[in-house]
């Protein structure tokens, strides 16, 4: 697994707001520290370099302040 950003904020639609340290493609399942579905990337906003995403929630206990993601290989 390879951290690829972490947690912002929860939107009031339910959404997740990440930050991510690099760019990953819409569609993408991101995991937990333990390996779990975390949240599926929905849209990618702002800088290439390091761009903010919206995703949905793939538990009810996922999007806590400063939570990590994490790409699974």
């Amino acid at each position: 697994m390879r951290e690829v950003g972490e947690v912002l904020h929860t939107a009031r639609s339910g959404r997740i707001i990440l930050r991510l340290d690099q760019e990953i493609a819409a569609g993408t399942v991101l995991v937990d520290s333990k390996g779990r579905n975390a949240v599926k990337v929905l849209e990618l906003m702002g800088p290439v370099s390091r761009p903010y995403a919206s995703a949905i929630p793939g538990t009810s206990k996922f999007g806590v302040k400063g939570q990590k993601v994490f790409l699974s290989r």
